[in-house]
């Protein structure tokens, strides 16, 4: 039975899902977008489905759980598509996922609509859509973070190991939090926004240009285009996502090939990571080009001059409506021009966050 509020939804919204070959997946996650709080048979949820290149009855599990009843608060268009030679893959799918879903949107509820997005593997908890709606409120995009759904049959090495590195990665913000707290983007926070969660109103999604339809790292490119606008981009901890296990996924790069990667590491695999000097110099160039941004005059070329841009990068900058813009750009020109950042082992780059985190506060 679907789960309904005493406060409906009232920003509308649109779910758009990629599916390739997803029969026995997909229906779950329909299942839990038909318990999402604040939505019901009388005010139910949009969703859009691109069943992209499916030969596996993925359309007809669809439209079998449909007519049991057991999706009654979603209002579902799924939408076949045959898909050919180099726009084969999730990106084309997950742009014509978005796009049907603008396109709705436009149609029936005016400018004011938000696009939703994740992966056909995915499993959401009941609040998924409230909490993307309300972390919003002061954010232009939100990511939510990703939980590693092994079902309870995963290898305890192998959860050790997810732990692991998701602590490096509070470490590396924790640096940040000491070096450059970004303020539209506070504590406690995570650090993922990919395609199995995001959340963008159609207005800036149109406005960037809409999703780069690339075969992998699309979701990031998207993310990029975005911040580059100037968006303010939110790491909800209210915002999760549990994502599929699976070491055979639908596209090479993206999750599944993460974790056959994390898999690898229990039969003696290296897990490399950029070492903690390399998130120290990157987080102290973005805060000096956020001061440049701000400095007046002559001012801001001298600063900008001192960080390595030249008067015709400078000049392209002024554009920029805000520093959060200012900094994307620029970052990404000097980014273009450094060295690739050495890495090394995770339990010594663990050691050296934790090292380098304590001597930073030390100093402050």
């Amino acid at each position: 039975m679907p789960l309904a509020t005493a406060a409906p939804i009232a920003r509308p919204c649109v779910v758009c899902i990629p599916a390739r070959n997803e029969a026995e997946r997909l229906p779950i996650l329909l299942a839990t977008l038909a318990r999402q709080e604040g939505f019901s048979a009388e005010a139910p949820l949009r969703v859009v489905v691109i069943a992209n290149n499916c030969t596996d009855g993925t359309v007809a599990a669809v439209h079998a759980r449909e007519a049991s009843g057991a999706l009654a608060s979603l209002t579902l268009r799924v939408i076949e598509a045959a898909l050919d030679g180099a726009a084969a893959h999730v990106g084309t799918a997950r742009r014509m996922a978005l796009d049907a879903g603008a396109d709705w949107l436009d149609a029936e509820a005016g400018p004011s609509g938000i696009l939703l997005t994740t992966d056909a593997d995915a499993r959401l908890p009941a609040d998924w859509v409230a909490a993307n709606l309300r972390a919003l409120h002061g954010a232009d995009v939100v990511g939510g973070r990703l939980v590693i759904d092994d079902d309870g049959a995963g290898d305890p090495r192998l959860g050790a190991l997810h732990a692991r590195i998701e602590r490096y990665w509070a470490g590396v913000r924790r640096l940040e939090d000491i070096l450059d707290p970004p303020p539209h983007d506070p504590a406690p926070r995570h650090g993922d926004h990919t395609g199995a969660s995001l959340a963008v109103p159609v207005a800036l999604y149109r406005a960037v240009g809409g999703l780069p339809p690339l075969p992998c790292g699309e979701d990031n490119a998207l993310v990029g285009l975005l911040r580059e606008s100037g968006a303010r981009l939110r790491h909800c901890p209210d915002v999760r996502v549990m994502v599929s296990a699976r070491h055979q996924g639908r596209v090479s790069g993206g999750m599944a090939t993460e974790m056959a990667r994390r898999a690898r590491v229990l039969a003696g695999e290296p897990y490399l990571l950029p070492e903690a000097a390399h998130w120290q110099a990157l987080i102290l160039r973005r805060a000096a080009l956020r001061r440049a941004f701000h400095a007046t005059g002559s001012a801001r070329g001298e600063a900008c001059a001192r960080l390595g841009l030249d008067a015709d990068a400078c000049a392209a900058l002024e554009a920029c409506p805000n520093d959060i813009a200012f900094v994307e750009r620029a970052d990404r020109i000097l980014g273009s021009r450094s060295a690739p950042a050495r890495e090394c082992p995770l339990d010594r780059a663990l050691a050296d966050l934790d090292a380098l985190a304590l001597s930073l506060r030390d100093a402050v």
